[in-house]
């Protein structure tokens, strides 16, 4: 075999592998933007059952094509406190299964019908350019991706067979179990993909390939692929809190703990593959996706029970610190689901407006018992709901760079109800500039004045658990009741404004209580008005 033959091998290849790569890349991300609905839904039936945690995670998995997104999606749902760490184990697992689904997907190009499969490349690509309609749009790419990923395993193949007998001559040189192992982390660790690294190992035995003597050589990379597929969920949680960090970790202690039992078994029964999955199947690559398969449901058969062992100890490697317990439901990982980062901007948005509210109670506190002592944890809150709203903000810009058209009115109206909260946060501030004002000029406020004040408020609370009622179930039935609190709060400043006003004619009143009493009222009315508002954007 001359150079220029050697170069063009390695050209053919990596081709090849490109190919692939990228089919992967568009039936997964596609499949994903479609799926984001069922993927949230899926999530948001966690419970205590194991069994049913490592469904989600299969079938989570399955769906969009990736153990590596899902398992990153995994650790962002327990960084926001979606799901906890006992959940997240049981997910874990199941993703490892459902991600045996590719491998599966690539046997079949052992079989003449895939060449065939290969026209969906044209299909699907005119289907991107004509339609209309988005959702029919990703689904001409996703037919696309699934006919690039065979042609990427047929040039992966056909240059394989071209160059077989140089290329069988080096891989049956290596039959050291522990080197197949460390070629099998490194080569997914690289591609971050244990799939990817699945599928070229089986496109070589479509080329008739084998490594080492045709034994149980190649299992040992197989092996060494699903610790290297720690590699991504390791990365994501660098800058995440200690439960994330602690997913990750449990994640890393299951596939390497598997693949270590697996490996022990192996080396002790040197005839494994050929008394089991070679006498079951016939073609090759089917035998490796099987056994990819069975590895991962055996893992999980035998782990599952130890799920909580699995959390003691990634609690007791990575301590809980201060700055983990701030309180967030935003995280990165999301970012790549626009229907998942929503869900979560609406999450952080109710946190947000409960902290707005808690300044707003505390201001409100301050003023009726003229305790200037609590101006400052007000103003600590109203920091609180800053931070917050810039984080959310933050957050907004970097989904906007990415999100579909059909988002944008959804992240609107999330931009706008956070302008809207922040404005509970600037009238809790005024309070406590009433407060101050009230307590250094000893103003006095009869009891009535207060009773009335007391009902206006009540009345802004009320509106205000419906408003948040309405953002968290987007029930849209509540709206009435919303229209109807907001016309008494309407109702209520006309009418103390009224009272106060002829108090003032009558010499009940004294003349400097109006510039702080007329303000309070109308702030209050301010309130209710923007919580309003908020209810409106539901949809």
């Amino acid at each position: 075999m001359t150079f220029a033959d050697t170069i063009m091998f390695a050209v053919r290849l990596l081709a090849g592998t490109g190919v692939f790569l990228v089919g992967v890349h568009l039936l997964t991300a596609n499949i994903e933007q479609l799926a984001t609905g069922r993927i949230k839904s899926l999530f948001g039936r966690t419970a205590d059952k194991r069994i049913a945690n490592v469904g989600i995670g299969a079938a989570a998995t399955a769906i969009i094509q990736s153990s590596g997104v899902s398992t990153v999606l995994i650790v962002g749902f327990v960084n926001v406190g979606i799901v906890d760490l006992y959940q997240a184990a049981a997910m874990i697992m199941g993703a490892n299964i459902g991600t045996t689904v590719t491998a599966q997907i690539a046997a079949l190009s052992a079989f003449p019908i895939t060449t065939y499969i290969q026209v969906l490349v044209f299909i699907g690509i005119m289907m991107s350019m004509i339609c209309k309609s988005d959702n029919l749009k990703k689904t001409g790419m996703i037919l696309t991706g699934l006919g690039l990923i065979f042609i990427g395993l047929a040039l992966m193949s056909d240059s394989m067979k071209t160059n077989h007998d140089m290329i069988q001559d080096v891989f049956e040189a290596v039959t050291d179990p522990f080197l197949l192992f460390l070629i099998g982390i490194f080569l997914t660790a690289l591609v971050q993909s244990s799939s990817a690294t699945t599928s070229v190992i089986i496109a070589m035995s479509v080329a008739g390939l084998t490594i080492g003597t045709g034994g149980n050589e190649v299992l040992y990379i197989i092996l060494g692929t699903n610790i290297g597929s720690c590699v991504t969920a390791l990365m994501s949680s660098f800058t995440a809190g200690a439960n994330a960090k602690r997913t990750s970790l449990i994640h890393l202690m299951f596939n390497t703990f598997g693949s270590v039992i697996f490996f022990i078994l192996l080396i002790c029964w040197p005839g494994f593959m050929d008394a089991t999955f070679r006498r079951w199947f016939s073609s090759e690559a089917t035998q490796i996706a099987m056994f990819h398969t069975f590895f991962n449901l055996s893992c999980t058969v035998i782990f599952l029970p130890f799920c909580r062992g699995f959390v003691k100890i990634s609690e007791l490697l990575i301590k809980e610190k201060k700055a983990d317990n701030v309180v967030t439901y935003l995280d990165e990982r999301m970012l790549s689901s626009a229907s998942l980062a929503i869900s979560q901007l609406e999450r952080e948005t109710v946190l947000l407006s409960d902290t707005a509210m808690k300044a707003f109670r505390l201001a409100y506190r301050s003023f009726d018992k003229k305790d200037k002592s609590l101006i400052d944890p007000v103003h600590e809150q109203i920091n609180n709901a800053n931070s917050i709203y810039h984080s959310i903000v933050n957050y907004l810009i970097k989904l906007s760079a990415q999100s579909k058209l059909s988002d944008e009115q959804k992240i609107s109206d999330i931009h706008n109800n956070v302008g809207d909260i922040m404005r509970i946060a600037e009238i809790a501030d005024n309070f406590t500039k009433y407060t101050r004002r009230t307590v250094d000029k000893e103003l006095i406020f009869s009891e009535s004045v207060k009773k009335e004040l007391d009902a206006m408020v009540n009345r802004v609370e009320e509106l205000y658990a419906l408003v948040r009622k309405i953002m968290e179930e987007k029930d849209k039935s509540l709206m009435p009741q919303i229209e109807q609190a907001e016309n008494d709060i309407d109702a209520f400043r006309k009418k103390l404004i009224d009272g106060h006003i002829k108090r003032m004619n009558s010499g009940e009143c004294r003349p400097e209580c109006s510039g702080v009493y007329i303000n309070l009222v109308s702030n209050l009315e301010r309130l209710g008005d923007h919580l309003t508002y908020i209810a409106y954007t539901v949809k």
